[in-house]
């Protein structure tokens, strides 16, 4: 694990619907897909703790995986994972193949560095802002990044990162991009503290000079 190494033992499920997907719960496993590529969909069931173990670890949803099925391995990423509502189950998981020389599309996350020590925060007070946590990219597998570093260090108050000013790793691109130069939205941005005005005592001086004028009106009636 240490290794970012994910194996998963996984089996072909034959019983399918709602009860036998209960059942599996019950016996601490989880009902699974295995979709892409130019292969039909498989049906699978995985061991539910080692995969919760595993969800514990933030490359698990931007690595590939390698999934163990009748003794084949074949990798794959995870494009979906359902939990129960309320209790620490995981309830279905959505695998996609991951071919060679075939692109795919996935999220990773954005790793931001160097916040405390930016320039608008150490030297100005101000606040970093994330706008996005994680990014869509295209690429082939090989070319997959676990995450993206965003450096903050130079940020000044006012500044904003935006997806053009991301390094890209050789072969990744990102598909926001990829839908015109009105896409190029905030990822990371360094705003100004917010200042909590005092409140005025002129409008309670008012009124307590004009409450002594009412009385003393009152009077001379």
């Amino acid at each position: 694990m240490a290794k970012l190494d994910f194996n998963i033992k996984a089996e072909i499920r034959e019983d399918m619907g709602k009860g036998a997907s209960r059942r599996l719960r019950h016996q601490d496993k989880v009902p699974a897909i295995l979709y892409g590529g130019d292969k039909a969909p498989v049906a699978l069931t995985v061991d539910h703790n080692k995969v919760n173990n595993m969800a514990d670890y933030e490359a698990f949803y931007s690595h590939i995986l390698t999934l163990e099925i009748d003794g084949k391995k074949h990798q794959a990423i995870l494009k979906d994972m359902q939990r129960h509502p309320y209790k620490p189950k995981l309830t279905h998981l959505d695998f996609q193949r991951v071919e060679a020389g075939h692109k795919l599309h996935t999220h990773i996350p954005l790793h931001f560095i160097n916040e405390a020590t930016a320039k608008g925060v150490k030297d100005e007070g101000g606040v970093i802002v994330h706008h996005v946590n994680d990014v869509e990219i295209t690429c082939l597998p090989k070319d997959l990044p676990e995450y993206l570093e965003v450096d903050v260090a130079s940020l000044a108050v006012g500044d904003t990162v935006h997806l053009t000013d991301l390094n890209l790793p050789n072969g990744v691109e990102l598909v926001e991009l990829t839908k015109g130069e009105d896409h190029d939205q905030a990822v990371v941005s360094v705003t100004a503290p917010r200042v909590e005005k005092e409140e005025e005592p002129e409008a309670e001086e008012s009124a307590e000079a004009e409450a002594p004028a009412e009385e003393e009106k009152k009077d001379e009636e």
